[in-house]
C-alpha cells in the first residue's frame, strides 16, 4: 500500500451521495394552492421496461408545456427534487420526474449513458401524447442529469425544444473515462462502483481515496467487495474505439435540434465538453434554429456549481454566485411559452482574479494573442525563445511514490478546485518553471496547451502539466492542467509504444480558464508524470492497461532547446 494521502475522516464525505448540484436553495417558489399528482406510474418503453415516473400538474384544466428530469441519483422524493417541482408548476409548467431504468423503481437493468438514448427519447414521445401536454418538453439538470438531456437529443424528437445542461460531458471517453488518455481512477472508481454501482445511491464504508491503490486495476472491484459490469467494461476499452463512439456527442452534434443553455465551470471535470458541446453545436448542429440557439455560461465554480463563492483555497466574491431561477424561466418561456428573447450575448464568463462577469460574443475570443512561453534548463519561464546548446532537465518517476492529486478539475469535494501547491514543493519528481513578475495586469482567458519535447527510460509514461499561479507572498495555486499517457501521443485511437530514450512531442490540453494576472504576480508551470489517485498511475512497463502488477521507475527527461523548444501556450487578452 502506497502511503496514505488523506486522513481517513473524509470518509465521511463518501457517506453522502452525489447528486446533481445545482442550488436553488432559497428559491421563492411552492407549488400552487391546488396541484395535481400522479406518483409511479410506469411508462413504457419501446422495449416493454417500465421506468416509474411521477407527474405534478397545476389543477386549472388545460395543456402545459412539460419541464422533465430524468435522475438516477434519486426516486424524487428528497427536498430538492421536490424543489424543481414546485419550481416548475408554481410557474405554469407540468413537471415529470423519472428514474432513469435500473434506479430506485424503474425496471430493467442499470447500465450509464447507453440506455439514456432511447429510453429519453420514449420519455419525451410519452409526454407529448398526454391530454395535459402541449407538445413541448424541456430538460434540465446537471452532471448525469444533464447528460440524460444530449443523449435524449439525438433521436431529434419534435417535442424536445430546449435544455439546460450544467456541467456535462461530452465525450464520454475523454470527458468521464480517459482524459488524455489516462485513466480517470478517482471519479470512475467512487462513482462508476460505489455511487451508480448498484440500484440505489447507497455508499458502502468504503475509503475511496485511500484503498483504491489495488493493483492490478482489473481487480480493484473484486477487493472491495464489487462487480460492477460497466467499470469492468471501461477499463477493457482503454483506447476510443467502437464502444465510446456512440456516447460522442462532439462527433454527433450533426444529429441534435435542441437549442441548448450550456453551464459550466472554470474547476468542473467536464469543462472540456461543456465548452466543446457550446462550439460543435453552434457549427455542426442540424437547424439554424439550434446552432443560433446556443448559450454558455462559465463560473468559477467546481462540479457543486453555484453553491459557494469560494473553490477550494480561493474566495472569488458574492459576485460569484448567480440567481439561476429567472435564467431557467427566461429560457424555458422564450422556448416554450413565446415569451422574450433571454437577454444578454451569447457568452457569459466569469474572470477571476478581477472576479467579475463578462459578456463575450464568440468562443476562443476573437480578440486572443496566443504567446508562447518557453522553459529554460535554469527555471526560468519566459517568450524568450531558448538557446541551441540549452541543456535537458530530469526527474524519476516512481509509481510506487506518485505525485498525490491536490486541486483540479475533478468531482472530489476535498481535493477539486484551487488550492496551495506548498505540500508538493519538496518533492524532486516536479519540474518546475516561473516567469518574472508581470509588471502590469495580465488577462489569460481561453485554451491553453502545453508542447513538452520529451524522453523517457521507459515503453509507456505520463507526461502532465499543471499552470499555476504564484502571488508575491509566495501563495501559488493550480489554475490549470493537463495529462497525455505517452501511448496516445498521436491519437487515441491506436496505442503506440515509445522508444526508451527517443526524443518525443507531446501536446497536453489544459483546457481554458479565465484569471487575470495582478502586477507583481508570476506564472509557473509544472511538469510531472503522475496526478495520484485522480488519474491511475502509469506503470512505465507498456503492458496492457489493468492487468499487471508489475512497476518499474522511469527516468523522464525534458529538452528545451531551439530545436526542441518545450513551452505553453497562453491565451493573451489585450485590457
Amino acid at each position: 500500500m502506497i502511503q496514505r494521502l488523506v486522513s481517513s475522516a473524509i470518509l465521511v464525505l463518501y457517506l453522502l451521495p452525489t447528486a446533481d448540484a445545482q442550488n436553488m436553495d432559497g428559491s421563492p417558489w411552492a407549488f400552487p394552492d391546488t396541484l395535481k399528482t400522479i406518483y409511479h406510474l410506469g411508462v413504457q418503453m419501446r422495449d416493454g421496461v417500465e421506468l416509474a415516473t411521477d407527474v405534478y400538474l397545476p389543477a386549472a384544466e388545460g395543456t402545459y408545456p412539460t419541464l422533465l428530469i430524468r435522475d438516477m441519483y434519486s426516486n424524487g422524493t428528497n427536498a430538492v427534487r421536490q424543489r424543481y417541482a414546485k419550481f416548475a408548476t408554481a410557474n405554469g409548467y407540468a413537471f415529470v420526474f423519472q428514474s432513469v431504468r435500473g434506479r430506485y423503481d424503474s425496471g430493467g437493468n442499470w447500465y450509464p449513458y447507453f440506455q439514456e438514448i432511447n429510453d429519453g427519447d420514449d420519455t419525451i414521445t410519452w409526454i407529448a401524447k398526454q391530454s395535459w401536454s402541449n407538445g413541448k418538453v424541456g430538460m434540465f439538470g446537471s452532471s448525469y442529469l444533464a447528460s440524460v438531456q444530449w443523449l435524449a437529443a439525438l433521436n431529434r424528437n419534435p417535442a424536445l425544444v430546449a435544455i439546460i445542461p450544467a456541467m456535462s460531458p461530452g465525450n464520454y471517453y475523454r470527458d468521464v473515462a480517459y482524459p488524455g488518455g489516462a485513466f480517470a481512477l478517482l471519479s470512475r472508481a467512487r462513482w462508476g462502483i460505489g455511487l451508480a454501482g448498484s440500484r440505489t445511491s447507497t455508499m458502502f464504508p468504503v475509503d475511496w481515496i485511500n484503498e483504491i491503490d489495488h493493483l492490478p486495476i482489473e481487480t480493484l472491484g473484486e477487493s472491495l467487495g464489487f462487480d460492477v459490469r460497466h467499470f469492468q467494461d471501461w477499463l477493457q476499452h482503454p483506447s476510443y474505439d467502437a464502444y465510446w463512439a456512440p456516447i460522442n456527442l462532439e462527433q454527433r452534434a450533426s444529429e441534435m435540434i435542441v437549442p441548448a443553455l450550456n453551464i459550466g465551470g472554470w474547476y468542473d471535470v467536464f469543462l472540456r465538453s461543456t465548452i466543446g458541446s457550446y462550439k460543435t453545436m453552434t457549427t455542426e448542429a442540424a437547424s439554424e434554429t439550434a446552432r443560433s440557439g446556443q448559450r454558455l455560461i462559465i463560473g468559477p465554480w467546481p462540479h457543486a456549481w453555484n453553491q459557494s463563492s469560494r473553490t477550494g483555497d480561493q474566495e472569488f466574491g458574492a459576485g460569484a454566485l448567480i440567481d439561476i431561477e429567472p435564467l431557467y424561466l427566461e429560457w424555458f418561456d422564450y422556448w416554450m411559452k413565446d415569451g422574450p428573447e433571454p437577454s444578454g450575448a451569447p457568452i457569459r464568463i466569469f474572470v477571476m482574479g478581477e472576479n467579475v462577469w463578462r459578456d463575450e460574443a464568440e468562443w476562443p475570443l476573437a480578440r486572443t494573442r496566443y504567446q508562447p512561453y518557453f522553459l529554460h534548463s535554469d527555471g526560468a519561464l519566459s517568450a524568450e525563445i531558448p538557446s541551441s546548446n540549452a541543456r535537458p532537465k530530469s526527474y524519476e518517476y516512481d509509481p510506487a511514490d506518485p505525485v498525490p492529486t491536490l486541486g483540479g478539475n475533478i468531482m472530489e469535494p476535498s481535493l477539486r478546485g484551487p488550492y496551495d501547491q506548498s505540500p508538493l514543493d519538496g518533492r524532486d519528481d516536479v519540474l518546475r518553471f516561473t516567469t518574472r513578475p508581470f509588471t502590469q495586469e495580465t488577462e489569460i482567458t481561453g485554451p491553453i496547451r502545453a508542447e513538452i519535447y520529451a524522453a523517457s527510460s521507459a515503453t509507456d509514461t505520463d507526461f502532465m502539466a499543471k499552470l499555476v499561479v504564484v502571488k508575491p507572498d509566495g501563495e501559488a495555486f493550480n489554475l490549470v492542467d493537463g495529462v497525455i499517457r505517452a501511448r496516445y501521443r498521436e491519437g487515441f485511437e491506436e496505442a503506440k509504444l515509445i522508444e526508451p530514450g527517443k526524443i518525443y512531442k507531446y501536446d497536453i490540453d489544459l483546457w481554458a480558464t479565465s484569471y487575470v494576472l495582478s502586477q507583481g504576480d508570476r506564472l509557473r508551470i509544472d511538469i510531472t508524470s503522475s496526478n495520484f489517485p485522480r488519474l491511475a498511475r502509469n506503470l512505465n512497463t507498456g503492458a496492457k492497461f489493468a492487468t499487471t502488477t508489475e512497476m518499474r521507475i522511469a527516468r523522464q527527461t525534458i529538452y528545451m532547446t531551439e530545436k526542441y523548444p518545450s513551452n505553453v501556450i497562453l491565451p493573451i487578452v489585450p485590457r
